[in-house]
């Protein structure tokens, strides 16, 4: 298997990855709990339209090291600046889904944009999770700690309803199929329980409103209006708002996972983006 080694003062990470395709290369950033499999409905896309398309595994979680400590944005960060280095890749553009967001404003800052063509924030947690008095349509606080405490205490059992929120499904609206469920919720399950607890802090608790503004490149803000996890007033309509040359696309009645219930309509908008 494909992997890169991120050689950190403090510990090595190794990295798995997918390199797929020849062209301008694509990286696929996946949300939390999941792994790069989440982009099962892109790669091929984004391939056939001629583009190099690169998927990996964040730290914790798929196939990648899975230190005890370092699951901070900078960290994360740091991991996705290691694949663009060793691999010498420039002209990139960067897709990240919910919380991987959090990686490209975070490698903007650290790293500039020197490396990057475009970005795509997709369903993201940019700019801020948490609820506060200047950002009252958050999460409210007991919510996000009611989720640190169902992780410590039956994890499994929280992943498996935490799916079905993140597609809208239910018995009268099964938006994706049981084997879609039981598919995310092996992947999820699978993660490293330490890294699934620290990243779910890291974007619960990361405010990126300061560094929206080292954003400054074309980025395409992706999310659905019924998105029950990451509520859009507090995250795509924020970030449009914030990160200057943004173009702002917004699918009805799309959920969280919108990139699965609305692929077609979800690529469309990439390959546009990617194109222009």
């Amino acid at each position: 298997m494909p992997f890169l080694t991120n050689e950190t003062k403090d510990q090595n990470i190794d990295l798995y990855f997918q390199d797929y395709g020849e062209g301008q290369p694509v990286i696929l950033i996946h949300g939390w709990p999941l792994s790069h499999k989440a982009w099962e409905q892109q790669v091929w896309a984004i391939v056939q339209a001629g583009y190099r398309c690169i998927s990996y595994d964040r730290r914790g979680f798929g196939d990648s090291s899975a230190p005890y400590r370092s699951y901070d944005y900078s960290a994360l960060a740091s991991d996705l600046n290691a694949i663009i280095d060793q691999l010498e890749l420039k002209d990139v553009v960067l897709v990240g889904f919910s919380m991987g967001g959090g990686e490209i404003v975070r490698y903007c800052t650290d790293y500039g944009t020197s490396n990057l063509d475009k970005v795509a924030l997709v369903s993201s947690i940019i700019p801020l999770v948490a609820k506060k008095d200047d950002n009252p349509d958050g999460v409210p606080q007991e919510d996000l700690q009611d989720i640190m405490d169902a992780l410590e205490t039956d994890r499994v059992g929280f992943l498996q309803n935490f799916h079905k929120n993140f597609y809208n499904y239910s018995e009268d609206n099964k938006t994706v199929s049981d084997a879609q469920l039981h598919y995310d919720w092996s992947i999820a399950s699978w993660a490293s329980p330490i890294a699934t607890i620290q990243a779910a802090k890291a974007w619960a608790e990361t405010d990126f409103r300061p560094e929206l503004k080292n954003v400054d490149i074309p980025t395409l803000i992706v999310h659905g209006d019924a998105d029950n996890i990451v509520p859009k007033e507090t995250s795509g309509d924020q970030a449009s708002e914030g990160i200057k040359h943004s173009t702002y696309k917004v699918i009805a009645n799309g959920p969280h996972g919108l990139n699965i219930t609305h692929a077609k309509e979800f690529n469309e908008i990439l390959l546009d983006f990617l194109k222009s």
